[in-house]
């Protein structure tokens, strides 16, 4: 199967279009491991309100609102 990522460069401007490839590579990462840990603490903020606090219908809004929040911010941002 043929990957639609793979592109041939002239050999003298491989280095420089190359590290632009690996900057936005390392970008895109890591905005995704920030959604994700930030994904995950509001998921255990809702746990805690619908367990612990005995407040599940707020919980279920907090986590489908930040949720959504969470999704539009960073399609935004990108």
């Amino acid at each position: 199967m043929a990957s639609t990522n793979l592109k041939i460069v002239a050999s003298d401007s491989a280095p420089a279009e190359e590290l632009r490839a690996h900057e936005q590579t390392y970008q895109g990462f890591s905005k995704l491991v920030l959604f994700a840990a930030l994904h995950i603490v509001l998921v255990l903020v809702c746990m805690a309100l619908g367990f612990v606090g005995h407040m599940p219908t707020l919980g279920v809004i907090l986590g489908l609102g930040g949720t959504v929040a969470l999704v539009v911010g960073f399609a935004i941002s990108s």
